[in-house]
């Protein structure tokens, strides 16, 4: 094993390590073995018979390459959670990386959620805008006070009609 490999195993040990003991010429010695797992699945719903098929090498390095060749996808029937939208929403996500995954990757494939994390980022830009202008500050809640007594006597006048 070169120099440079027992430093990666340092610094990065596997995750999974199994040994046994062997005797050799009368000393024990810890032998490990590799891991090494094979998937299989219709993964590309491929027509062709199962001998015909090749597998694939999957590692850290290419996965995403590999994850970008299959192009998975997915549509579902999901219960919608916004509000304004009962009932049942169709969605389709697709995967080309490992970040394809993550929770706002899939938002911006959905577009009631991409919607809504647009607004938010708009949001998070006003505040950080009005953190420091103390006069645009003061305008939005002049604003938002006026918008609530206007609500306020539009209530009240539907609560009690003259």
């Amino acid at each position: 094993m070169s120099n440079t490999q027992r430093k990666l195993d340092k610094a990065r040990p596997p995750r999974v390590q199994i040994t046994y003991d062997v005797e050799i010429g009368g000393a024990q010695n810890k032998k490990e073995l590799p891991l090494v797992i094979g998937v299989i699945g219709d993964f590309a719903q491929d027509e062709k018979p199962l001998r015909a098929r090749k597998f694939t090498h999957v590692d850290k390095d290419n996965f995403n390459d590999v994850m970008t060749g299959m192009h998975p996808s997915v549509e579902l029937l999901v219960e919608s959670a916004l509000p304004g939208k009962e009932g049942q929403m169709s969605v389709s996500l697709s995967f080309n990386s490992m970040d394809d995954f993550s929770p706002e990757s899939i938002a911006l494939q959905v577009e009631p959620l991409r919607a809504l994390l647009e607004l938010r980022e708009q949001l998070s830009d006003l505040r950080s805008r009005t953190a420091s202008n103390e006069r645009l500050k003061e305008r939005l809640l002049e604003l938002l006070e006026s918008r609530q007594a206007e609500d306020a006597v539009l209530i009240d006048s539907k609560e009690n009609p003259q």
